[in-house]
């Protein structure tokens, strides 16, 4: 064991344990490390030669070069955005010990959707009285002083919840119940990032805007993915992770103008020409929204060409849709298992959303259905042309989804097999039949930190 040194970082004057272990050479650890038996710290582990798009280049290391005064421990939200903030884009390791709370305050005490709202003269019952939307067209846009002060409240609350990750970083928990509390990470036109073993739960939107034109009678829209990969963002690997509204649960939401008051965005987004990145042994419940991969149709927010993203033993349980939805991008989606069963907290969409220009190829992955679902549901149509599906099975029983997909889908939403492109950078690909099992004992924060 090394010797441990305190620092002091900013002017939070926070204590930051800094470990020393020899920074790990890109490629070095094998794959192995996903079930948390190689010797190399946790924390020093970087990304398998060949373990998806995350690879190319330079491959992902994030901060396992780190020096010694560059490796912080951290209990509080305050130590977690200060340790970020520290020495700029120099690598760094940053070690999750307990659960961290994203709306408090520098000391640790607990924020309130009121606390943030306090001097705006935000209200929701004042919102909802502002913006009747019996009283507006279609083409209205929300407008005037509660939507001002709505603005301020949301800005108060981003402030304080959303945390910027730099480049060349590695935020790991130090033990499976390490946890990110209603807490977005941000990971903005960086590169070289990796976040692993945490538990992220009930990242909630306080203030989510009204808008009449959303759908056919209006919807709530709210901000704060859990990790948003954008701005032309690369090299990015999000693993052994668990993403979970736990204890707000879309289900228990209020209704306000007939529609959900929905406080979630998404788990995992990658937008604005964000490209290489890598997902892979991460648990997924009980959500609605999971992955958006592409900004809009609009090919101006620079996603042509980039959004090449790895989708691989990732368990999804009860989730609503966007597993991925996709734009633009090439996805690699295989070794996944899709679960729906009777236990489902939300309502089930779809899984593999083909939008515009979207290239995803689905191989090997398990869907363990409830019998109400409709196999022809797993694809949807988001004005995308094809799609390629390989050696799935359906509760364990291969099936051309594919096949599925257009038996039911009318002429003008048929789907043709993507022969543009093969997937190249996998390190093992099992039958679909061994994936369930697999990832049971697999997925989700199941890893030690090695240095203490």
């Amino acid at each position: 064991m090394s010797r441990i040194r305190s620092v002091l970082v900013l002017s939070c004057a926070i204590s930051l344990t800094a470990g020393i272990a020899a920074a790990a050479p890109a490629g070095a650890n094998p794959p192995s490390d996903h079930g948390g038996t190689s010797r190399t710290p946790l924390e020093r582990q970087v990304l398998p030669d060949g373990d998806g798009f995350a690879s190319v280049g330079a491959g992902t290391t994030g901060g396992a070069a780190a020096t010694q005064d560059r490796v912080y421990d951290v209990t509080t939200r305050a130590e977690l955005s200060a340790a970020l903030a520290e020495a700029g884009d120099e690598p760094k390791i940053v070690r999750v010990h307990g659960e961290l709370l994203g709306n408090a305050d520098a000391a640790g005490s607990p924020l309130s959707c009121e606390d943030y709202a306090e001097g705006t003269g935000y209200t929701l019952q004042s919102y909802l009285d502002a913006y009747d939307p019996a009283t507006w067209g279609r083409d209205a846009e929300p407008a005037g002083e509660q939507e001002e002060a709505r603005r301020a409240a949301a800005e108060n609350q981003k402030q304080t919840m959303l945390l910027q990750v730099p480049s060349n970083t590695t935020i790991v928990g130090a033990s499976p119940d390490s946890a990110l509390i209603g807490l977005s990470l941000q990971i903005n036109g960086v590169s070289n990032v990796i976040v692993r073993n945490l538990n992220h739960k009930a990242v909630s939107d306080c203030f989510p805007q009204w808008d009449p034109t959303d759908g056919d009678t209006g919807n709530w829209n709210s901000a704060y993915d859990m990790v948003q990969i954008i701005n032309s963002a690369t090299n990015v690997w999000v693993d052994h992770n668990f993403y979970t509204d736990d204890p707000n649960f879309d289900d228990e939401a209020p209704e306000y103008f007939d529609r959900p008051f929905q406080q979630h965005d998404g788990s995992i987004d990658v937008t604005n020409g964000s490209d290489l990145v890598t997902v892979s042994y991460n648990r997924f419940a009980d959500r609605d929204k999971l992955m958006l991969i592409g900004s809009t149709d609009n090919p101006a927010r620079g996603d042509r060409g980039k959004l090449r993203v790895t989708l691989h033993s990732n368990e999804f349980v009860n989730i609503g849709q966007r597993a991925p939805r996709l734009r633009f991008g090439q996805v690699d989606a295989y070794n996944n298992h899709f679960v729906i069963d009777d236990a489902a907290r939300v309502p089930y969409g779809y899984s593999l959303g083909v939008g515009v220009e979207s290239h995803l190829w689905a191989e090997a992955n398990a869907f363990t259905l409830d019998s109400d679902v409709d196999p022809a549901s797993i694809i949807k149509f988001w004005k995308g042309t094809t799609i390629t599906t390989v050696d799935n099975t359906i509760n364990q029983q291969k099936v051309d989804l594919l096949a599925a997909y257009n038996a039911k889908a009318p002429e003008a939403q048929q789907l043709v097999e993507d022969t543009s492109w093969q997937p190249t950078l996998r390190t093992k690909v099992h039958p679909a039949q061994a994936v369930p099992a697999l990832l049971k004992k697999q997925a989700g924060p199941i890893l030690e930190a090695g240095a203490k």
